[in-house]
């Protein structure tokens, strides 16, 4: 993984999915990163618990983020480590060591858990006690979440294939055939599965809403044009999931647009040129996203201009924004967790959390914030202004 994002220094996110290639890894520079930001803490981390959740993602970007469910949070690492706890405490309930490597999840639903192996399998576990009740084998490598709406759970692999299988029982029910292009970023949107539609990102730039129950294509909406002369100038990759708003969905593309569509029909309402490679926040009618070269920005939702943009964290690799109260938190590739204010972008508090770095999201449970760092470090926090 490079240290930074730039339409010149993707080498260590990009793969060959034409040929299954995993894509290499880089450590070259090509855009510097921002120094750590010098600030005066006014917001301090104060840690509730924190466990150790296997060897985490291995050395590898992965999308191993933690399930909550009802009062339990469910996690897992690449070495095929997954655990159970309780959300308040930190106790835990069961540990699972499945005899595989992990690449994705965790997806669930009331009554499984759903995770993809290297060997590309989904593997399909008892939330109650982490047993195996059945496992799948892919057509190809899949790098993003299984999503589940409690009937179906649904998979998309690298090479653009969208299978649903029956929760219960893993009988295949639909496959959808995308077409992807030669070179796309090492990273997928996980599909967002609901109970009539779901809908799937795909590297061509691409949002498709698939009938649930049949899988057949209802609507399909161009987030990014492919531009300039070179397959790394052109990637133009969907790599964030939808953000659903009742009747219309916000969606962001690496090289595209920030564009909210209607879902019953697919038509863009509005849109804006962005570059992103996570989903937006979104608070009191404000819009924040973390830009693909590292700046956050906070966008008026009614007229879509920029109110403010943070550019203190340049090509630091954020994490996709949390919102928590008045504050906004996200996460870096050295580990460091920002917090922001939310009316003007200032930078109010820092915590070194995890020096392998954080790529999966935070979640704010209530008024908790839960971390998952790359190391398999798994924490949960509460924010306190100082004295």
């Amino acid at each position: 993984m490079l240290k930074a994002l730039s339409r010149s220094g993707l080498l260590g996110l990009v793969g060959l999915t034409a040929i299954g290639l995993a894509g290499c890894s880089s450590r070259d520079t090509f855009e510097q990163p921002a120094p750590v930001p010098e600030i005066v803490d006014r917001v301090e981390f104060d840690e509730i618990w924190d466990m150790q959740v296997g060897e985490g993602h291995d050395e590898q970007l992965m999308q191993l983020g933690p399930l909550v469910a009802d009062d339990r949070v469910y996690a897992a690492a690449a070495d095929g480590t997954v655990v159970a706890a309780t959300i308040e405490t930190g106790k835990v309930h069961w540990w699972q060591y499945l005899d595989t490597s992990l690449l994705a999840g965790i997806g669930g639903d009331q009554q499984r858990l759903y995770l993809v192996t290297g060997n590309a399998e989904l593997v399909v576990l008892s939330i109650t006690d982490g047993s195996v009740l059945w496992e799948a084998a892919l057509p190809n490598e899949v790098i993003a979440s299984p999503r589940s709406n409690g009937d179906i759970v649904v998979v998309q692999t690298v090479d653009g294939n969208v299978l649903a299988f029956d929760g219960a029982s893993g009988e295949k029910r639909w496959q959808y055939d995308g077409v992807v292009p030669v070179l796309s970023l090492r990273a997928s949107a996980p599909p967002l599965v609901g109970s009539d539609m779901t809908l799937v990102s795909f590297s061509s730039g691409r949002l498709f809403a698939l009938a649930s129950d049949t899988g057949q294509p209802l609507w399909q909406y161009t987030v990014g044009e492919p531009q300039g002369r070179t397959e790394l100038e052109r990637l133009v990759d969907v790599t964030s999931e939808p953000l659903v708003l009742e009747s219309a969905a916000l969606v962001t593309g690496y090289q595209g647009k920030l564009a909210l569509v209607d879902l019953r029909t697919g038509q863009e309402i509005w849109s804006r040129a962005s570059s992103s490679l996570h989903t937006p926040a979104i608070a009191d009618g404000n819009i924040y996203v973390s830009e693909s070269n590292g700046h956050l920005v906070a966008y008026e939702g009614s007229s879509r201009r920029a109110i403010w943009t943070q550019d203190k964290l340049a090509w630091r690799q954020l994490s996709r924004p949390v919102v928590f109260d008045d504050y906004l938190v996200v996460g870096d590739f050295e580990g460091y967790i920002h917090i922001l204010a939310r009316d003007d972008g200032r930078l109010l508090g820092q915590l070194e959390y995890d020096d392998e770095g954080l790529w999966i999201p935070m979640q704010r449970l209530q008024d908790k914030l839960l971390v998952y760092g790359n190391s398999g470090k798994l924490s949960l926090f509460e924010l306190n202004e100082r004295d």
